[in-house]
């Protein structure tokens, strides 16, 4: 197993995109498991990204993400909510980039919201109070960032994550998770499965794409001027 590790990449950048496109990543591996089962789905989701992965390695371009209020808010407070998780328990939370592993026959990607010592680190998430007080009253991890949690464990090989929730106003929620070896294994099923998929896909498109008149690439909308 080879570990790539980006200090020096600012996540949104060009440079991030670059590095993470066409592969799975932990933000997106939760839409290739069933969280209820811990096992690899086979779904519309899951068809619906393997067609994506397979249009960035097609391309090599990523699409624009539109960024809404809750990804706004989470931006504006993710600083926050690390420096006073870092407080809170005493430690340095270093910041990086994006992480590479790449040994499986596929390559796994994440962005760690910061690495704690050398065992640990943390993910962020700022939700709507609605959210933040549900997760407070079952002490547990949502289920849908679990996927994400666990597949940063498998891309770093670290022993622990916290996983932190904050919104501002509320108090602080961290709750440790280790490594779980059945989410482990979907994790490796699932970006296996993936990764045929996508191979499968852009080989069927090659072929097929060969034979048909190439057209100009155009701008996008926002680019655009008039």
């Amino acid at each position: 197993m080879t570990l790539h590790v980006f200090d020096d990449l600012e996540q949104g950048s060009d440079e991030w995109l670059d590095a993470r496109r066409g592969i799975v990543t932990a933000s997106v591996v939760g839409q290739l498991i069933t969280p209820g089962t811990i096992k690899a789905a086979s779904n519309d989701k899951t068809r619906a990204l393997h067609a994506q992965l397979a249009a960035e390695r097609i391309t090599g371009q990523s699409d624009h993400v539109f960024v809404n209020d809750d990804m706004m808010r989470g931006n504006l407070h993710e600083p926050i909510a690390r420096d006073r998780y870092a407080e809170v328990h005493g430690v340095t939370v270093q910041q990086v980039g994006f992480m590479l592993l790449d040994g499986f026959g596929f390559r796994l990607g994440a962005s760690p919201d910061g690495l704690v010592g050398t065992d640990g680190g943390v993910e962020i998430k700022c939700p709507r109070a609605k959210t933040h007080v549900q997760t407070i009253l079952t002490d547990q991890v949502p289920a849908y960032n679990m996927a994400q949690v666990q597949a940063t464990l498998v891309v770093t090989g670290r022993d622990w994550w916290d996983f932190v929730s904050f919104h501002a106003g509320l108090p602080l929620y961290t709750k440790r998770v280790l490594p779980d070896p059945k989410w482990r294994d979907s994790i490796i099923t699932a970006a296996t499965n993936a990764e045929h998929a996508i191979r499968s896909m852009v080989a069927t498109f090659e072929r097929i794409a060969a034979d048909l008149p190439q057209t100009e690439l155009v701008p996008d909308f926002e680019e655009i001027t008039f």
